[in-house]
């Protein structure tokens, strides 16, 4: 591959800009989106056809696209975690589990969810060299998240493990759903991303961070915060309580943006759920 050039594709969620970003790195497409918007994202692209689509988690606003477009494109490799792949080869207990926390919005939201054929997928644990890209694995948000480095424009594909920023702002919010929320794994995962001393981070909720080691300090500080406010409130209060702290920071159009990318209610049932397993670990 040669040197990437690097480039957001806004796939206007719901029709609204700033929601989520598809990422292009040379020949490389870094989370597709959600089906429903591959119109969007098609348009974006031009004449452009990846070799490949790196997945840095499967949840549909991320990978959601992924089986539509390996339909469109016969070649395309698709690279995801092991913990992942078989969701993305047989993606009904996916869509069984998103449908707990969507409903009858799913789609709407995110389209219609093929299955990748087998034989595309390259299984990925953390510490390949793809091309240009490396990969870590990054926990902590999803058991089955991964990160990509591009070394020669010192950028981090980060999916959501760097949290959600409407770029040009400032605030950073931790998008906690559930089911398999880790706070201990999410501060070793941003300790892996400082690590890498990135100049940028590509953020898919959304644009592009040009200030890594303060973006990251507030990452972390707004999971610990909200994580313990998770544990002593309950859901509305919580809900109530971001929706406040988040309009004192920004306008409504992207307060709005925000709360597309990190629905609040889902923030405080995955943090739930981490409570509720730590008991339960302490227990046994």
């Amino acid at each position: 591959m040669r040197s990437a050039e690097i480039y957001p594709v806004d796939v206007l969620q719901l029709g609204r800009p700033r929601v989520i970003c598809a990422w292009v790195a040379g020949d490389v497409l870094i989370d597709p989106g959600p089906a429903a918007r591959i119109e969007t994202l098609l348009e974006g692209l031009g004449e452009r056809r990846p070799r490949a689509i790196a997945l840095t988690h499967i949840h549909l606003d991320h990978a959601g696209a992924t089986g539509s477009l390996c339909r469109l494109w016969p070649d395309v490799e698709v690279w995801v975690h092991a913990r992942g792949a078989p969701h993305m080869a047989d993606p009904s207990r996916l869509i069984e589990s998103a449908s707990r926390l969507y409903g009858d919005q799913m789609d709407r939201l995110w389209g219609e969810i093929l299955p990748v054929p087998h034989e595309r997928i390259t299984v990925l644990h953390g510490g390949e060299r793809l091309g240009e890209l490396d990969v870590a694995y990054t926990p902590g948000h999803a058991s089955h998240h991964v990160s990509y480095w591009h070394a020669p424009s010192a950028t981090a594909f980060v999916g959501d493990v760097a949290g959600v920023r409407i770029e040009p702002l400032d605030y950073v919010l931790a998008p906690t759903p559930p089911t398999d929320i880790d706070i201990e794994l999410w501060h070793a995962s941003v300790a892996t991303l400082r690590a890498w001393k990135p100049q940028r981070l590509a953020l898919t909720h959304f644009g592009l961070a040009g200030d890594p080691p303060g973006h990251l300090d507030r990452l972390e500080a707004a999971l610990d915060r909200w994580a313990a406010h998770a544990r002593e409130v309950d859901r509305e209060r919580f809900v109530r309580d971001l929706t406040a702290d988040l309009e004192a920071h920004c306008a409504p159009d992207d307060a709005a943006a925000y709360r597309e990318g990190a629905p609040f209610e889902n923030n405080y049932d995955g943090l739930a759920r981490y409570w509720s397993r730590r008991a339960a670990d302490e227990r046994a």
